[in-house]
């Protein structure tokens, strides 16, 4: 098992050379091999309980970000980093700072955590957080076969990435993940288990990292 302080230990070591999202995978991948929430991710996603996936994931990225010295709130666990105090800031599963003393200060990072099998639910959890000024922000999906995470991807390209403008595309800051569980490679949770899909503003195109 991977603790805590060695995963801190390495996302500090990575910080001089990957990108935040990077950062955020090794952090969420040492929690998957650490934290009891694993195995309760790992059943939901075989079951297909989404109630419990949901539930179970929004607890591992609330730790990850912990891990990387962000606060972090969601569903049950709220947060007054902000004046006003919320679990789910702007209707986002999990939203995250780096502090400061700023009052109102921007999120660093949000998450949508999006259990439907219906595109569309997915499409609107990309444009949420496509809305949001961060540093990183990234959608969890959930697909019952490997072949559909692809065209899942293809079509969030179409129908969210290709609506917007190339100047509005091209101005993003920050950096936008699609991550992709799929029950058919549950045999290989956590590490074949999750796709990481990275939008490349330039070319409006997703690809695997």
């Amino acid at each position: 098992n991977v603790g805590p302080t060695e995963v801190q230990s390495r996302c500090a070591l990575a910080k001089s050379s990957e990108s935040i999202g990077k950062q955020w995978e090794a952090a969420f991948f040492g929690c998957l091999r650490d934290s009891p929430s694993s195995e309760a991710l790992k059943h939901a996603s075989i079951t297909g309980d989404m109630k419990a996936w949901t539930a179970a994931l929004t607890q591992l990225s609330i730790t990850t970000c912990e891990i990387l010295n962000w606060k972090a709130c969601g569903k049950g666990c709220p947060l007054d980093v902000l004046p006003v105090a919320n679990q789910e800031y702007l209707a986002l599963d999990v939203m995250a700072f780096e502090p400061n003393d700023r009052p109102w200060k921007f999120p660093t990072a949000v998450f949508e955590l999006e259990n439907s099998r219906d595109p569309e639910r997915v499409a609107f959890s990309l444009w949420k957080v496509l809305c949001v000024r961060a540093r990183l922000r990234m959608v969890f999906c959930y697909r019952r076969k490997t072949e559909e995470g692809a065209a899942l991807i293809q079509t969030l390209r179409r129908d969210v990435i290709q609506s917007m403008s190339v100047e509005q595309r091209s101005g993003l800051d920050g950096e936008t993940w699609v991550v992709l569980g799929t029950r058919g490679e549950a045999g290989t949770f956590p590490d074949g288990f999750f796709k990481w899909w990275q939008l490349d503003p330039q070319t409006g195109s997703f690809s695997l990292a």
